[in-house]
Order: structure tokens, then sequence, then C-alpha cells
């Protein structure tokens, strides 16, 4: 019987962690604070639907590494896949893979502009902490994505920049942190 890859292993496993102490944390604090009240303004109501274009990017976003995934193309796959061979001939969506690569910056940039804007409209509570960690996580992402893309950053500050944007966790705790924390203020 083969058994699944380190990296595939290590994912999983900080994904169950992640779920287990984000979900103790839920607890805890749906017992210690209390219910958020609703304020029905049009700038809440504006920053809602801004959050929901958010997630449609995000999900745009991470649809291109699912994608590779899938298809064992790309670093990532190498590191968290490496044994795996898609049944799936990825030279049929070369192209759309072209597109994905050469459109994320964009998509990326408006992620993370519109997270932001959503996240100034809601008047999100700080002192639950899975909001700061959520607002943290996206300035991270756009921050080493910008060194990344940026034709003036140096080498080595590029190479550290991909390193740390491209790496699953946070986009594990991205989703997990504001799951549940939209799950709480709801």
């Amino acid at each position: 019987m083969k058994t699944i890859s380190d990296g595939l292993r290590k994912i999983l496993v900080f994904t169950a962690t992640t779920l287990v102490l984000s979900a103790g944390y839920y607890i805890y604090i749906s017992l210690h604070y209390p219910s958020i009240p609703e304020h029905e303004t049009f700038l809440s109501e504006l920053g809602e639907g801004i959050g929901e274009i958010g997630l449609w990017l995000l999900l745009f976003i991470y649809a291109r590494t699912a994608l590779k995934l899938a298809l064992g193309k790309g670093a990532l796959s190498k590191r968290i896949l490496p044994e795996y061979s898609s049944p799936i001939d990825a030279n049929l969506f070369q192209k759309l893979i072209h597109y994905l690569d050469r459109t994320h910056i964009y998509f990326g940039i408006a992620a993370v502009a519109v997270i932001l804007l959503h996240i100034a409209l809601m008047g999100i509570p700080m002192h639950i902490l899975f909001f700061p960690a959520v607002l943290f996580l996206v300035v991270w992402q756009g921050a080493f994505g910008l060194f990344i893309s940026w034709k003036y950053t140096p080498k080595e500050v590029k190479k550290l920049s991909y390193l740390v944007h491209a790496q699953l966790f946070t986009g594990i705790m991205m989703g997990v942190f504001s799951y549940l924390g939209h799950v709480f203020i709801d």
C-alpha cells in the first residue's frame, strides 16, 4: 500500500491542527465575548458586497493552485506530491495555466485591495484574534507578492519573497480564520 508523501502529510497535519486550535478559540470567544450587534448601514452593506467580490477573487487565485496540483505542475506540486502523475494530459490545459499565471498578479492585487476595503468598511472588531490574523496574512501575501513582481527588488529579496509568498499554509490560515470569524459575527 502506498503512503502519502511527506509534503502532503505536513499540509494535512497543519490543516487539521489549524482547524482544531481555531475551533477551540471559536468556542472560547463564543463563551467569553458577547455577540457582536449587526449595524445595518450603507457602508456595512457595501462592505458585505465587496467582501463577496474578495471571496471570488481568492477562489480564482486558489483555483490556479488547485489546477496545478491536479495536473502535477509547478514547484508546489512537486514538493507536495513528488511521485504524482496526472492521468489528464497537462498540455490540454497549458493555455489556461499560462493565462492564470499571467493574470495572477492582477487578481492578487485586486484581492488584497478588495479585502482591505471590506475590512475597513465592516468595522471588524480587532479584539477577536481571527480578524487581525487575517489582516496580517492578507498584508503579508500582498507585500511579498509585490516584492516578487517589482522589477527593482534585489535578487535575494525576490527569492525570499517567493519562498514566503508561495506557501499554502497562509491560504489555509486565511480560509479557516476568515470562515470562523464570519461565523462568529453572523
